[in-house]
């Protein structure tokens, strides 16, 4: 069995994991604190083979630095979940911005966290 961990450097872990847990309606799978410097969280779909991670360093902060092309991709099926998704993304505090590469506007919309990381949902 293969599994898949993203991790990321963020700016403040507490509103990052709250709006990941709140727009993506997924689940704290589990956390850290002061693990050789590090604090950590990891969010997702309860029996996923894959998962975020959000961590911060307390003695080096690591500043964020994603590009436009950054992208967590979400493929949702169907008009009502999709548009469900969309809201919630919006409710957590993501911000919708024009996808850098066309491709992504067609059939999605493109949200932005508070450390400019961008998250697309699909719809399929």
């Amino acid at each position: 069995m293969s599994r898949m961990r993203i991790a990321r450097p963020v700016s403040d872990l507490p509103r990052s994991a709250a709006m990941y847990l709140q727009g993506l309606e997924w689940r704290q799978l589990g956390a850290f604190a002061d693990h050789q410097g590090f604090d950590g969280v990891m969010l997702g779909p309860p029996d996923a083979d894959y998962h975020l991670e959000f961590t911060s360093c307390r003695a080096h902060p690591v500043t964020p630095t994603p590009t436009a092309e950054d992208l967590l991709v979400l493929y949702v099926a169907g008009e009502e979940a999709w548009a469900h998704r969309c809201r919630a993304l919006e409710a957590a505090g993501f911000v919708e911005v024009p996808s850098f590469n066309p491709y992504w506007a067609v059939n999605g919309r493109t949200f932005v966290d508070h450390d400019g990381y961008r998250t697309v949902v699909e719809r399929v």
